[in-house]
């Protein structure tokens, strides 16, 4: 008999309190992967759970299911080859266009009268520390010794000052494309490269350099708008965003912007051309729709991102917008709910991983638009359509918040949008891409850890925006960063599309008139 004292507790609160327990787990469990295991997300069927193909429904439909996916895995497997031998190609040659010092070591013994009948070469890469220096430009006067009362002639000639890049700044163009690749290439911040030059014997106050980003950025403005304009020239864009801490007193500002009164928290948005290959980042002080909104207005197509659900407010404000979301943040619901339900999670986890066969092998074919397109609708739609019956029929046999609840749920509801890769070979299939030319901004904060301004957030959003260009155009940033300053103050307008990253050819050098 049950005693006076004990409480019955309903049978809802329960099952609300085992969900509770079950969710729990679940960040547990996820955090100690964070912390102590492996985590990159590589999946390998049945390497985790045997039988993991095995579902709990009923008689012939089990089956069914089952045997699809099966014959499905068959019909998609890759044959492994054979392992051979590596053989070792040699130790690395030194490129041959560097220069040589030649040090030529005799022996010690007298060798006159000897006759040279060899030698032996060894070469060994050396490297001296980045000087600085000064470009001193010197002007001479001279004066008439006789002057021509009638002509209109100065006593003194001279010839006209240098039209410098940065006017009357003591940092020249060199100097300056070293500072912004140091810092937003190498993610090197001011302070280090501070100290990097009072090693040379030149102390820079951190204000001047602060100021010297600033001057070598604001040139590339104008080129900025214009390829401000030319990125949402298309009908598919992938975005995504990352944050990045500002420096400011933070009062004026929401508690949940700023972080300990001392740093604001920004966004700096990434979009991509994955047709054209062209990056493009602008920074916003917040994280909702309105900044995005203001660029996206002037674009009509396909947007790809992740499921932040900023995305779907501006498809609802942009009737021009169509929305397409991401199968890889799809596949990482199912990863992480592994733990949850390994069978059910694994199934979708195989699924997918025969859809990205088949991008694989278009990949590997070098097919366009149109093959890639005829090999989905061969191969990838039965697995699709396949994967979006399992998830409909499983979905009422989950606990909805259990990971493995959440993450079909998380799927089914963006599974129309994710139709559009099936018909159009040229959207991907996922929106990596842009996640991954926004890795370099997540590097750089992890040194630099705050930007100094809004003002300094947008800028580097603007650097960032053209080295990404560089990097897809296999330029050295260097290189088009130094002709660019160099020629972008007399730089026709109409012509500025000649100085974009994926359009740049270097200026043609001057040769001297014969005389």
């Amino acid at each position: 008999m049950q005693n006076a004292d004990e409480q019955v507790v309903p049978l809802a609160d329960y099952q609300k309190l085992a969900t509770e327990v079950e969710a729990l787990k679940q960040r547990i469990a996820w955090f100690e992967r964070m912390l102590f295991g492996r985590k990159s997300e590589r999946f390998v069927p049945g390497e985790e759970v045997a039988g993991q193909l095995h579902l709990e429904f009923d008689g012939e439909q089990a089956q069914g299911v089952e045997e699809s996916v099966r014959q499905m895995i068959a019909a998609h497997e890759r044959k492994v080859p054979q392992v051979k031998d590596k053989v070792h190609p040699g130790r690395m040659p030194i490129p041959a266009h560097l220069e040589r010092v030649e040090e030529v070591v005799e022996p010690d013994e007298d060798v006159r009268g000897m006759k040279r009948i060899g030698q032996d070469v060894t070469e060994v890469l050396e490297y001296d520390p980045g000087r600085v220096w000064v470009r001193r430009i010197v002007r001479p006067k001279y004066a008439r010794v006789e002057v021509d009362e009638n002509a209109d002639q100065s006593q003194v000639v001279q010839a006209p000052a240098k039209d410098l890049p940065f006017g009357r700044s003591k940092a020249g163009v060199s100097l300056i494309v070293h500072i912004l690749t140091s810092k937003y290439v190498e993610h090197l911040p001011l302070h280090r490269l501070i100290a990097r030059f009072a090693r040379s014997g030149l102390n820079i106050p951190p204000a001047t350099m602060g100021h010297w980003v600033k001057v070598g950025a604001e040139p590339l403005l104008i080129l900025y708008e214009a390829y401000q304009k030319l990125i949402f020239d298309t009908f598919y864009l992938q975005m995504d965003e990352t944050r990045l801490k500002v420096l400011e007193d933070g009062k004026s500002l929401p508690r949940t912007q700023s972080v300990g009164g001392k740093t604001h928290l920004g966004f700096i948005w990434a979009v991509f051309d994955p047709i054209r290959k062209l990056p493009f980042f602008f920074y916003q002080v917040g994280r909702d729709h309105k900044g995005p909104k203001k660029l996206l207005e002037r674009f009509a197509g396909v947007l790809q991102c992740d499921g932040f659900g900023v995305y779907e407010t501006l498809n609802k404000k942009i009737d021009s917008l169509a929305l397409m979301n991401c199968m890889a943040h799809i596949r990482r619901e199912f990863f992480d709910a592994q733990s949850n339900d390994a069978q059910r999670a694994q199934t979708a986890l195989t699924l997918i991983q025969l859809l990205y066969q088949v991008e694989e092998k278009a990949r590997n074919l070098g097919l366009n638009a149109e093959q890639r397109l005829e090999l989905r609708l061969k191969e990838s739609k039965p697995i699709f359509d396949q994967l979006g019956e399992w998830l409909r029929s499983e979905y009422n046999r989950v606990t909805p918040g259990s990971a493995i609840g959440k993450a079909i749920q998380y799927a089914l509801n963006r599974w129309k949008n994710m139709l559009l890769f099936l018909a159009n070979g040229n959207i991907e299939i996922d929106n990596n891409l842009v996640e991954n030319i926004i890795r370099p901004i997540a590097i750089g904060r992890k040194n630099y850890l705050f930007a100094g301004s809004h003002e300094s957030a947008q800028r580097a959003a603007m650097i960032y925006t053209f080295f990404a260009a560089c990097k897809h155009n296999q330029i050295d940033p260097e290189v088009w960063l130094t002709d660019v300053l160099n020629r972008i103050h007399d730089h026709k307008l109409s012509r500025l599309q000649e100085l974009m990253p994926q359009n740049w050819k270097p200026a043609p050098t001057k040769t001297p008139a014969k005389a």
